[in-house]
């Protein structure tokens, strides 16, 4: 079997299908234990994805506050490790998890929290899909974030060009992508990173696999 095939065949594995339920209860995992046995290698996953929260777009500094929507037990807090992370969730036992473990985690719904004081960066992972009005949750998004908006997309299930409307309807005008190839379930093969950056090949890979992280901002930011 060639390997464009064996993505493809694999790939049901790796993505929620539109408005599934959250993926601790898609997998069957335990709140208390979700990102340590969610993920194949949780530290290629996760620390490449908090490099691209940091670097995507205008870059994080030091002491920046990330804002992380539908944060589950809140994995991503320790790889970002010189921003002040912040978790928003609506499911008591990922939270009880995330709190556990020290890590600060707001109970809330994503489709109407906002925070005390405005942050530099929010990001939302495999959850844009659950917004009740995708439209205006970025606009609420956008009256407290001072930076960027971080979040996943699979390209197959949504058109890019229609979030790329909804975000410029939101004030956010500004958009870089970048292919995310490291796999959930399965360890990350060599040279990921490299693929990423490849262009075509890279485009290619979207067709049959994978999600796109995107890094949206205001020009008027000043960032």
């Amino acid at each position: 079997m060639t390997w464009p095939r064996r993505l493809l065949r694999r790939r049901h594995i790796e993505e929620a299908p539109i408005h599934s339920a959250p993926p601790w209860q898609k997998y069957g995992e335990k709140a208390s234990g979700w990102t340590d046995t969610a993920y194949t290698d949780v530290r290629a996953y996760l620390e490449h994805r908090a490099e691209l929260v940091r670097t995507l777009g205008p870059e994080l500094r030091a002491g920046d506050t990330v804002l992380d929507l539908a944060c589950g037990d809140a994995g991503l807090a320790e790889f970002l490790p010189d921003q002040r992370y912040v978790g928003v969730d609506a499911n008591t036992e990922m939270i009880a998890a995330g709190r556990a473990r020290g890590r600060e985690i707001v109970d809330a719904d994503l489709n109407v929290y906002v925070p005390p004081a405005p942050v530099e960066a929010t990001t939302i992972f495999r959850a844009i899909y659950y917004a009740s009005d995708r439209r205006a949750l970025l606009e609420r998004i956008a009256g407290y974030t001072t930076r960027k908006l971080v979040f996943d997309l699979n390209p197959r299930q949504y058109r890019l060009a229609d979030i790329r409307a909804d975000l410029e309807a939101a004030g956010f005008d500004r958009l870089a992508t970048h292919p995310f190839f490291v796999p959930q379930t399965r360890a990350p093969f060599p040279c990921f990173q490299v693929l990423e950056r490849s262009g075509p090949i890279a485009r290619a890979i979207l067709r049959l696999r994978f999600t796109l992280i995107c890094s949206a901002w205001s020009g008027r930011s000043g960032s």
